[in-house]
């Protein structure tokens, strides 16, 4: 029989403890200056953020006077069956007066297909969320956060790179930890980016000492809010987040925030209603000693497919390899199914894929020919594009040999990369004109649009060339096959023409 986690028994432990949670305070409870109520991580990374600017200069910055927290009122006995109580129960930031948040709300109440379309995909990731903020002792109205950044969609990839529930983009992720390989993007996995996510969001409260300028500094980057309060600070004015200028998408983003905590305060003044969530872990982890097929593992656990991706979205191949994702999430009462079907499995084999480091860098055609698969399958597999070039020590996923019993490594499991490069590649090339040259006959001579010629020389499609005169066209060329040969080459790589990366 499994016990309950930490976080229902939360009240009970609290209270013959001593412990207890904010309390959700008005409006002036919290201001620009107040001192953090949780421990700032000594060793907290200098994180990018999305816009990519750095940190604001040192000195740059006046700091803002602090003042001592709120007082805590003693938590009850009575733990909430309901999760959404639960969460109200955490509230803990100030409201904002601004008309933007009435509007946000009126926007999201008058969408109430979509508003459930969210919370019904928030319900597998809603519980893990708040006992993490319980842990760290931060606000709950964080858990709402995924709902304004990606609608709680784990498989969320915007046009800026942000991946995952917490829309991470890759440089950020890095520097939080989030592994990127051929294999997995932790910026998707939910254990992973919920701990990168609430790390961050500690580090820029600590930098700034108020939510609403953490919150907007999570989304415009803590450089140029801090940059925004340096400049009002110059200019003698006020340095909240209403009082600084910032793009629109960042003067909505609190807005949207607040008003999703308002309609989950009171559902009711909305005429919403809030599906019930038990206040019950939705998913248990289930540790991996042996790499094995998604598929396989899915069936041993008896979920959909679909399901189980929607549990485990950091995978990238239809395989879990052991060595660098050493343990998946699996529904509450699924967890011990699947461990007992593994147990029971007669199968020789849970995996029926390796991984290959290629050589030397080769067209895909080579790659599949040495590996024993056809082209489109290589392709398929590792998502290749047409028309590109496989650099050499990339790794790619391959079948498994029959012989072959040992899994992927660690080193490859964690750090392997798919590197390509254009099979053609545009060049810039330069010529002088001959006797009688023209925009049309340059055109004509190398197959290109005259408009195109006119344009790179900045001349009209009418224009003549002077003898000697230099004429710039752009043609698509073969890489340079020799050069590629030339390119570094990993000595283990060297040494295994056409090795395997688990032997």
């Amino acid at each position: 029989m499994k016990l309950l986690p930490y976080g229902l028994l939360a009240g009970l432990f609290l209270a013959l403890g001593g412990c207890a949670s904010l309390p959700p305070p008005d409006a002036s409870s919290v201001q620009a200056g107040a001192t953090p109520t949780q421990a700032v991580p000594a060793a907290a990374p200098t994180a990018a953020v999305p816009d990519h600017q750095p940190e604001y200069p040192s000195g740059s910055l006046t700091p803002i006077a602090a003042h001592e927290p709120a007082p805590r009122n003693v938590a009850t006995l009575t733990a909430p069956s309901d999760l959404w109580e639960r969460i109200r129960r955490g509230f803990a930031m100030p409201d904002l007066d601004s008309e933007l948040v009435a509007s946000r709300e009126q926007w999201y109440a008058a969408r109430p297909d979509e508003l459930a379309n969210m919370v019904e995909r928030s319900r597998k990731y809603l519980f893990h969320i708040v006992e993490e903020l319980e842990r760290r002792n931060l606000p709950t109205e964080l858990a709402l956060l995924p709902f304004i950044e990606s609608a709680y969609n784990p498989h969320a990839y915007s046009r800026a790179k942000a991946a995952g529930m917490w829309q991470f983009i890759p440089s950020t992720g890095k520097l939080y930890q989030l592994k990127q390989n051929a294999f997995r993007d932790d910026r998707r996995d939910v254990l992973a980016s919920t701990r990168a996510a609430l790390d961050y969001l500690e580090k820029l409260y600590g930098m700034f000492g108020d939510w609403h300028l953490a919150l907007a500094a999570y989304n415009w980057g803590e450089g140029s809010v801090g940059r925004a309060i340096a400049k009002n600070q110059r200019a003698k004015k006020g340095t909240g987040y209403l009082d600084l200028s910032m793009p629109m998408e960042t003067r909505f983003y609190v807005p949207k925030l607040l008003a999703m905590k308002h309609i989950v305060a009171n559902p009711d003044a909305f005429k919403v209603k809030l599906p019930v969530i038990d206040n019950h872990p939705f998913f248990d982890t289930v540790t991996i000693t042996r790499d094995i097929d998604v598929a396989l593992a899915a069936k041993l656990a008896e979920i959909p497919l679909e399901d189980f991706r929607e549990l485990n979205p950091s995978l990238h191949r239809p395989v879990i390899l052991a060595a660098g994702t050493p343990q998946i999430l699996l529904p509450w009462d699924n967890a011990d199914i699947f461990q007992r079907n593994l147990d029971a499995y007669a199968g020789s084999r849970l995996s029926s894929w390796t991984v290959w480091v290629a050589p030397t860098t080769m067209k895909t055609a080579e790659a599949a020919r040495r590996v024993k698969m056809s082209e489109a399958d290589l392709r398929y597999i590792n998502n290749i594009p047409t028309h590109m070039i496989i650099r050499a020590g990339s790794t790619l996923l391959i079948p498994r040999p029959a012989g072959l019993e040992r899994d992927v490594t660690e080193r490859i499991a964690d750090n392997g990369q798919l590197s390509l490069t254009p099979e053609m590649t545009l060049r810039r090339i330069v010529l002088k004109a001959g006797k009688r040259d023209t925009v049309h006959t340059v055109a004509r001579r190398y197959g290109l649009p005259p408009v195109k010629v006119a344009e790179w020389n900045n001349v009209s499609t009418s224009a003549s060339f002077k003898p000697g005169q230099h004429i710039v066209i752009h043609r698509w060329m073969p890489v340079n096959s020799a050069a590629q040969r030339r390119a570094p080459v990993r000595a283990a790589a060297k040494r295994a023409p056409t090795r395997l990366a688990n032997r």
